[in-house]
């Protein structure tokens, strides 16, 4: 009696042990960094933000741009536009939003109207942007503070709200482990991750994802283990190009 409880005690140990090694494979795995692409090969991507990506905020061109352009430009070809409005959007079919200024009604209605006929778009809707900046609160070419809102989210079934917490948070984000700065969290009728700091969204024939965080593209700034950033971006570009 005493051998066939040890045995089953054994058994029940070495499935627990087995259950917690899958666990922590899963809770760690990540995926290996898609490489770059050929200039040639490299479809248009149409990028609206009001971060310091292209140029610095003196408008310098040394350095060549920002970590997270270079990285997007090594897959991409890169089309930066100033607006949603139809003629700006008419020039690809994949857009990256990263933290963009309000957009006017009527831009908003092409925007829409783009995705549901078919356009791809990566939306970072930052609540609480923690980016640094030499520029005075209030000054127009400053990021804003908070993702300026005007209905977008709502008209495709999301909330988004601020953080409880200000300060560095590790999320996941296409496979990856991330750093973000104060993210957000994201509800609604689109498919969330468990973090809350993704959603992804089918609307009409389109495909949208939105990320609660736009400081994860600050990699030399945002803090924590910010390693994966860039390739969790472009993991995330990549699905919707596949979608």
């Amino acid at each position: 009696m005493r051998n066939a409880r040890t045995r089953a005690l054994v058994i029940i140990a070495a499935i627990l042990i087995g259950a917690a090694a899958v666990a922590f494979g899963f809770g760690n795995r990540s995926s290996a960094p898609l490489p770059a692409r050929p200039a040639a090969q490299r479809p248009t991507l149409l990028l609206l933000t009001s971060l310091p990506l292209v140029f610095g905020e003196q408008f310098s061109l040394d350095g060549g741009g920002s970590p997270a352009l270079k990285a997007i430009e090594t897959r991409y070809r890169v089309v930066p536009i100033s607006v949603t409005d139809e003629k700006e959007l008419a020039k690809g079919r994949l857009l990256l939003m990263a933290h963009p200024l309000a957009q006017p009604a009527e831009d908003l209605v092409a925007l829409d109207n783009w995705v549901r006929r078919g356009g791809r778009v990566m939306l970072l809707a930052d609540p609480m942007l923690e980016w640094p900046s030499e520029r005075p609160l209030g000054d127009p070419l400053r990021s804003p503070p908070m993702f300026m809102d005007t209905g977008l989210l709502g008209h495709w079934g999301l909330r988004l709200d601020a953080p409880e917490e200000r300060g560095a948070a590790a999320r996941e984000l296409g496979g990856y482990r991330v750093a973000t700065g104060s993210p957000g969290q994201l509800y609604g009728s689109c498919d969330i991750s468990r973090d809350r700091l993704v959603a992804h969204c089918a609307i009409g024939k389109g495909r949208a994802t939105i990320v609660a965080d736009a400081d994860l593209l600050d990699v030399d700034h945002v803090g924590g283990d910010a390693g994966h950033n860039l390739d969790a971006l472009l993991a995330e570009l990549a699905r919707l190009e596949r979608k």
